[in-house]
């Protein structure tokens, strides 16, 4: 895949900023006019003072009454938190972002704000399980349904009440991939809304809104904050649909994200560019060594010419990822025995950090999904699933190497 992703990427409409990497770096981060300081400033504050005691009056800068109007309380907006906003939409392309303490507050507070009672969400391909959790379980409350489709026969799914069209692609665990030019192109012509979960891509690999679809969603607990120390959350999009998600996903849901966290998302966010080829290139490497590994039945990587998704991939991402799911074929003893032999690979749920982590996802991150659900996706008791960091290339090899050859000759 090319590597230059700085001199292909497009600027977002609203940016002067042409490259990713620049974007990356400056977007969201200009010096705090009142000190002068270079770095975000932390407004650790809940509430901001008030300039006009009228009813609905706008708060203003108290220095410049024709200024636009300034956030009144943290719930709803805080200038280190717009800081993060900005940097996100930037990377999208997208008009907009809103940040959420968590990337299930992000998710639970888009379908909240831009779906009503009578309303259907049609899920394409597996999606994870709190989020099917929150479609299945959680909405039905609100009279609101959802219902899972095939890709290939989307446009015959299509119902008088489907109000949305939900898609994570690269998926978790099994990294399966969704079209989503097709998606944006039947979503367009039965006028409902899409959405992307792009967590495992991140901007730096694909932007959905250039295949045509309407909103992204990101935990950016992973990858955008790449050092796994914080929680938080995106929507990106159009500004009116935005506006929406603000108003009532986070002003009312509550799910806000804590300065703090986003001044550490902001730092992360600016190594984006740097991280993510690390982790293709040792993801390709760490895939491409198990299919040949001792006990392995099958991997799970775009990059590989065997993955059912990698022209796909080739079309809409710049390259494959960090994530690497591998099954084996004594089960869940083989699966347990892998990762309790790995050095290299904390045991441990989430991904997208620097380090290394691995985990069983039958029995952790999907095991409030059905079995015979996740035996449908792909997602055996003998699946661990990879996220592979950017340690010494050559070290990660080795490591899950002599972990599978370790489980197959016991």
């Amino acid at each position: 895949m090319d590597d230059e992703h700085s001199k292909d990427v497009k600027p977002a409409a609203s940016s002067t900023l042409r490259s990713f990497a620049t974007r990356a770096v400056r977007a969201g981060s200009a010096a705090d006019p009142l000190t002068g300081a270079h770095a975000p400033v932390i407004y650790q504050t809940a509430t901001f003072l008030l300039d006009d005691a009228n009813p609905g009056a706008p708060a203003r800068a108290a220095s410049d009454p024709e200024a636009p109007p300034r956030d009144t309380y943290s719930r709803a907006g805080n200038p280190t938190v717009r800081s993060a906003e900005a940097k996100l939409a930037a990377l999208e392309g997208t008009q907009a972002a809103v940040a959420f303490a968590s990337g299930m507050g992000a998710i639970t507070g888009m379908l909240l704000s831009v779906l009503r009672q009578g309303d259907e969400v049609l899920t394409l391909g597996p999606i994870y399980s709190d989020t099917r959790a929150v479609l299945w379980d959680m909405l039905p409350g609100f009279g609101i349904s959802a219902r899972r489709a095939e890709a290939e026969s989307l446009e015959s799914a299509m119902a008088p009440n489907t109000r949305l069209i939900y898609v994570e692609t690269p998926s978790n665990p099994t990294l399966s991939l969704i079209d989503l030019a097709a998606v944006a192109a039947v979503a367009r012509r039965h006028q409902v809304l899409t959405a992307v979960d792009n967590t495992f891509a991140t901007p730096f690999l694909s932007r959905p809104t250039e295949h045509g679809i309407d909103l992204v969603l990101h935990s950016a607990t992973k990858y955008l904050a790449g050092h796994g120390d914080l929680l938080a959350g995106f929507v990106a999009g159009d500004a009116e649909t935005l506006q929406r998600v603000r108003s009532v996903g986070l002003r009312l849901g509550g799910a806000s994200l804590e300065p703090h966290a986003a001044f550490l998302l902001l730092r992360g966010m600016r190594t984006l560019h740097l991280r993510m080829p690390a982790h293709c290139h040792n993801a390709m490497a760490v895939a491409t060594a198990l299919t040949t590994a001792p006990g392995v039945k099958r991997v799970h990587y775009p990059g590989l010419k065997a993955h059912t998704g990698h022209e796909l991939a080739k079309r809409q991402m710049s390259d494959f990822g960090g994530m690497v799911a591998v099954d084996f074929a004594g089960g869940y003893q083989a699966a347990v025995a892998f990762v309790e032999r790995l050095e290299l690979f904390d045991h441990a749920v989430s991904l997208g950090d620097v380090s290394s982590l691995a985990c069983v996802s039958a029995t952790t991150t999907h095991a409030s999904v059905p079995a015979q659900e996740r035996q449908r996706d792909g997602i055996t008791d003998g699946l661990v699933r990879l996220s592979v960091g950017v340690e010494g290339t050559d070290d990660l090899v080795a490591d899950v190497l002599n972990a599978a050859t370790a489980v197959a000759a016991t």
